[in-house]
């Protein structure tokens, strides 16, 4: 399927979200200086199509008990079936197909101890196809926001204050959610921008418990709001995984440099063979290999990269809403 790259107005729209998903049409508009219904109207349009949605979720550190990033080397032509099932599951996001379908890469999320033993033990496909497996528990997180890009510059300075909402607590020790917080994350998950009336009838409360616990969440950092987006669409057509070693001593300042380049929406230590795992985005091949060659080349304390560029998004961090998207219409980057 063919992918017009967005005229202005998509991208400035692309950008409001990407600071507040959930704000209203009309605060866009007068920010943007266009109608309420253009912007309601152009929404509906890229969410139509498939090319933008928002999702409500909480953030990658939201669990204490583990998280994993997951690599698995397939046989030819099994990481699509592969990669479906993995991502029809509720604990897996950023399902990715990478290294010309050769592997793919999950990010799993454990919400208890015994689940995260019972992830790498009980629960991976089981198939003669697989043919290895590498598990690497994030450690720590640079920079974390595949869904925000710096490089998109959509909107003036005064316009990014305007639309972008008081900061967030950055909580490693979270409350437990309860069985309503949990059907309220499903929804979002699916559609973070659900009226309140869609919220009450799945969790069984009232509309106005409902914008309480919305706010409440919100408030202590339990849940963000992403704008999920083709990412062809803004113009960015190359994308790879970076696996890194690096000496333990530099570490943390290779990590910090790292999370300042703004073709980086992804920057994590992690145990395994190498280090470090960092996701980027270019327009292009040509950016890509100018990328690795000047920024990367430029951090003395990198030992050794593996690259291995991503053929296709099977799931981003939100519910898999249509299962036709697993199938082969979207040679996503």
């Amino acid at each position: 399927m063919e992918i017009l790259e967005a005229d202005d107005l998509d991208r400035r729209l692309i950008h409001a979200l990407q600071l507040d998903g959930r704000a209203s049409f009309s605060r866009i508009a007068e920010v943007l200086g266009v109608s309420d219904q253009t912007v309601a109207r152009r929404y509906r349009r890229l969410r139509t199509r498939d090319l933008l949605r928002i999702v409500g979720v909480p953030p990658a550190n939201y669990v204490a008990h583990g998280r994993w990033m997951l690599r698995l080397r397939c046989a030819p032509g099994a990481a699509q079936n592969i990669g479906a099932v993995l991502a029809q599951r509720p604990d897996t996001a950023w399902v990715q197909i990478v290294s010309g379908g050769t592997e793919v890469l999950c990010i799993v999320r454990a919400r208890s101890q015994d689940e995260s033993e019972q992830l790498l033990l009980d629960r991976l496909p089981r198939s003669a196809r697989v043919t290895d497996v590498a598990a690497h528990s994030v450690l720590h997180t640079y920079y974390g926001s595949p869904h925000r890009l710096r490089g998109l510059d959509a909107l003036a300075p005064a316009q990014v204050r305007a639309l972008t909402p008081d900061p967030v607590p950055d909580i490693d020790d979270f409350q437990p959610l309860g069985s309503g917080d949990q059907r309220l994350l499903d929804v979002l998950a699916r559609d973070g921008r659900a009226g309140h009336a869609e919220l009450a009838a799945a969790t069984g409360w009232s509309q106005s418990t409902v914008g309480r616990r919305l706010d409440r969440l919100r408030a202590t950092g339990v849940l963000h709001y992403y704008a999920e987006f083709d990412l062809r669409h803004v113009g960015l057509h190359s994308a790879a995984r970076l696996w890194m070693s690096v000496p333990p001593a530099d570490l943390a300042a290779t990590g910090r440099a790292l999370a300042a380049h703004p073709e980086v929406v992804f920057a994590a230590a992690t145990t395994g063979a190498t280090n470090l795992a960092v996701q980027v985005v270019c327009r292009d091949s040509r950016h890509l290999y100018r990328y690795l060659t000047e920024r990367i080349a430029a951090l003395k304390a990198v030992g050794h990269v593996e690259t291995s560029p991503i053929v296709r998004n099977v799931k981003r961090a939100g519910t898999i809403l249509d299962p036709a998207f697993l199938g082969p219409r979207r040679p996503a980057p």
